[in-house]
């Protein structure tokens, strides 16, 4: 039995993991729970599952469940209570699902608690990848992932050393947005909030939606990929592949490759974090390949969807650039969500943002957290 902490319980990803408990019973108990500013489903979590500690973002919204006689957790808020559940004594793992830079101090907390991380915010490495991976090195942690892509490659890898890797190659579905006869270059400013949020494969969450749709999603995932794997940003590739089976693929020094398939279901690769190092029998992904019948890879069209050479750039040359591509991006998204800011804007931005920043190479967390105030100030006057 494992004890479970899950901050972003209510967004798709900690939905996804409670799943996942349901199923395992008898293997996984949630002892924790967090969430921005869900209270109604919060509350329906804690009621069903009973953690010994719930939080909220806002110390408003938390005091709505204080009178809920059906909730035996103790309740806090803030960025202290996130801390303390990060940290729970009795916590075994803890599944960091906080979209943004939110998630980086709680992370620190659980790594420097003991606590094994399983990482589904991908803007922690992004942000502050050396320091994350140099705090886990030092307290024995190990961080295992929970994005479908960078599960795959560590099951693809299995212990491999990595001089033995060629390339890595993350696979993307495209987005909404990857046919360039329906949506050529020129047409990317008729762009609006709904077409950015119809993924033709995955439910998620606005932000990620929207990163999905521009391709940063997959420009965070390569600097992920370089942190989780030590592997220069230089031999991280991206494919095209609209299924959605094939979730990365690793090709290997003689030439070989290895895939992990199945069909799309983040249930498959938190439960694989979540009960690693064991593989657990679950009939909830089911993967009829009959069905499926032709996959098929593309390479990505980097005139129109910049953000992986803006990536690529980042992770080059390092330091606090990650952060101020990852600050300015998000700037960026949300300024799009709430109708300030074009669609086909949110590259410019970001790129005018890395460009007027003077880059340090090893930054302290404080220096990236005054980069990443910076970068979100500046990216909207650019």
């Amino acid at each position: 039995m494992k004890n479970v902490v899950i901050l972003g319980s209510t967004g798709s990803i900690g939905t996804s993991a409670l799943k996942v408990a349901d199923d395992l019973p008898d293997r996984l108990r949630i002892v924790g729970l967090a969430a921005a500013s869900n209270v109604e489903r919060l509350r329906e979590q804690a009621r069903r599952y009973r953690p010994r500690l719930i939080a909220l973002k806002d110390p408003a919204a938390a005091r709505h469940l204080l009178t809920d006689p059906e909730i035996t957790a103790e309740i806090c808020s803030g960025e202290e209570g996130l801390l303390r559940l990060a940290t729970m004594p009795e916590a075994d793992i803890v599944l960091l699902a906080i979209v943004g830079a939110a998630g980086l101090k709680p992370a620190l907390a659980a790594i420097r608690a003991g606590k094994t991380l399983a990482l589904a915010s991908k803007e922690v490495l992004v942000m502050a990848g050396a320091i994350v991976m140099q705090e886990a090195r030092a307290h024995g942690v190990r961080i295992l992932a929970v994005d479908s892509e960078h599960s795959a490659i560590f099951q693809c890898l299995d212990g491999r050393p990595i001089e033995s890797v060629r390339k890595i190659w993350l696979t993307a579905s495209g987005g909404p947005f990857r046919d360039p006869h329906l949506w050529p270059k020129e047409r990317f400013s008729e762009i609006q909030l709904h077409h950015a949020l119809q993924h033709p494969r995955w439910i998620m969450g606005r932000k990620i939606t929207i990163d999905s749709a521009t391709l940063f999603n997959k420009g965070l995932e390569m600097i992920e990929a370089r942190w989780l794997f030590d592997i220069p940003i230089d031999r991280v590739e991206v494919l095209i592949h609209p299924q959605s089976v094939v979730h990365s693929m690793v090709e290997f020094v003689d030439g070989s490759w290895l895939a992990q398939l199945s069909s799309p279901d983040m249930c498959l690769p938190i439960q694989y974090a979540l009960t690693y190092p064991e593989r657990v029998p679950n009939n909830r992904v089911q993967t009829d390949f009959i069905k499926l019948g032709t996959l098929t890879f593309e390479a990505p069209d980097t005139e129109r969807f910049p953000a992986l050479e803006l990536a690529r750039r980042a992770g080059r040359i390092g330091g606090t650039l990650p952060a101020v591509l990852n600050a300015a991006n998000e700037a960026a998204v949300a300024a799009f969500i709430e109708g300030r800011l074009a669609f086909h804007e949110i590259p410019d931005r970001v790129r005018r943002t890395m460009d007027a920043h003077q880059v340090i190479e090893n930054p302290t967390l404080e220096q990236i957290l005054e980069v990443d105030h910076w970068a979100r100030r500046i990216v909207l006057e650019s």
